[in-house]
């Protein structure tokens, strides 16, 4: 593969050397395995359009880059958003993968306006977040496909009692408990019609691990903005892969505070969506 697509082994045979450094005939047969491909490559009578390729410098934009992976981007989304709303957020969740490393990392977060609550199971940690949105913060669950499946009274609870939601769907290999390593993006039906009666939300669908940061920002961004539930689909690839992320510019990003009516006389729910 290094030799298809003209990488420099030297890099690797230094990583290889350093590793193993204590067990150097490991390194050196590891090299050896290395080398042995690549000159298999520059002498194997290949089949026709099998060819180096050389893959020039990806152009980007100025800026700093890190490297991010779906599940920080989404944590720091969500935490990014929270400021934004000016609204404190309280992340329930009950582990499941791959959706636990969410919790994991906003519970390292607390210094911003966030708190955590590893809940019994799945119903306990969606009627938190209900909790905490109808007391006046921003509730947020998080879970993959079984998960979201017991989930779907709560969310149907806060939709019906107009109530600002973020659910987290990780997403996992089906059906039932499934495969809860491999990758899979089949929980949209189940997003968008997964709940009784006529109980429609929003539903939004990461493409890259960088964008879960964008994703999760709009999502409390409609979640506040409109009392509603808002579904996030991620999956365990974009969860778990990392790519290169531009560090936005903090003033690039618009605020979006949320307003309390504290006149009880005339207050009508229906005006906020004019």
């Amino acid at each position: 593969v290094m030799w298809l697509f003209d990488r420099d082994r030297d890099p690797t045979i230094e990583n290889l050397r350093t590793k193993f450094s204590k067990k150097p005939e490991i390194a050196n047969a590891n090299i050896a395995a290395l080398n042995a491909g690549h000159a298999y490559g520059e002498t194997a009578e290949l089949p026709a359009g099998i060819h180096v390729y050389k893959v020039p410098k990806a152009k980007v934009a100025p800026g700093t880059y890190r490297n991010i992976t779906g599940t920080t981007a989404i944590a720091w989304g969500l935490i990014v958003g929270s400021e934004l709303a000016e609204i404190d957020l309280l992340f329930a969740s009950y582990p499941i993968t791959p959706a636990s490393n969410v919790l994991h990392e906003l519970v390292t977060r607390k210094q911003f306006r966030v708190k955590t609550f590893q809940a019994e199971d799945e119903i306990s940690a969606v009627c938190a977040a209900v909790g905490a949105s109808f007391a006046g913060s921003l509730g947020v669950t998080s879970s993959a496909g079984p998960g979201i499946t017991l989930k779907a009274e709560g969310m149907a609870l806060a939709a019906a009692s107009e109530l600002p939601l973020v659910v987290v769907d990780t997403q996992r290999g089906g059906p039932s408990t499934g495969l809860p390593t491999k990758t899979e993006q089949s929980d949209f039906n189940m997003a968008l019609y997964g709940r009784h009666g006529d109980t429609p939300v929003a539903v939004i669908a990461a493409a890259t691990s960088s964008d879960c940061f964008e994703v999760a920002i709009e999502a409390v961004r409609i979640a506040t903005k409109y009392m509603t539930p808002v579904i996030i689909l991620s999956d365990g690839y974009l969860a778990n892969a990392s790519e290169p992320w531009q560090i936005p510019d903090a003033d690039s990003l618009t605020a979006f505070p949320v307003r309390h009516h504290v006149e009880a006389e005339g207050f009508k729910p229906s005006l906020r969506d004019k």
